[in-house]
């Protein structure tokens, strides 16, 4: 079958998907976005999340036909590809993308793509730096095997804080 869809913003189509075929897979494999990670394949830890509509899901669970005439934003639609005016390597990361790479959030960078997204989504409703509590629940089903989680949460309290600031609401 094919599949029509609108990936950060440009439509794709990917051709000759079998029924069972994940979403993630479409993404990975047929579209060449790696950036969502193939981990254990039962959205179980994260690693695959994207947006699908604005919500973000595991891409893994997703068919791919489910897909079909929506809207996907993975973690490379979340960069301005524009990049930065000041020259900086990563000068058109997103802010969250920037806050992890701020706080040395990334180890190995497995899990990175999927905890980047679900704290864009959870940045996105919130104002001002959320209480830890409620960062630990919106980062619950993504699973970090390397950091411990600490710098994961400065990262996630960076770029609150950092919204905030430039939005002039408050910040804590």
């Amino acid at each position: 079958m094919r599949v029509n869809v609108t990936v950060n913003g440009r439509p794709m189509t990917a051709d000759d998907v079998w029924e069972g075929e994940s979403l993630l897979y479409v993404l990975r494999e047929r579209l060449g976005l790696p950036g969502a990670k193939n981990a254990c394949e039962q959205g179980e830890c994260g690693s695959c999340t994207v947006y699908l509509d604005g919500t973000p899901v595991c891409a893994c669970l997703v068919a791919a036909g489910q897909a079909e005439g929506r809207d996907v934003v993975t973690v490379e639609g979340l960069a301005d590809p524009g990049g930065g005016s000041d020259g900086e390597l990563g000068g058109g990361l997103d802010e969250v993308q920037r806050a992890f790479v701020d706080a040395g959030a990334v180890q190995c960078g497995f899990c990175t793509p999927g905890l980047v997204v679900q704290a864009h989504a959870l940045l996105a409703g919130t104002e001002g730096v959320p209480p830890d509590a409620d960062i630990r629940e919106a980062l619950a089903g993504n699973l970090c095997r390397c950091t411990g989680y600490e710098k994961i949460l400065d990262a996630v309290r960076l770029a609150a804080a950092r919204r905030a600031e430039s939005y002039g609401g408050p910040v804590a």
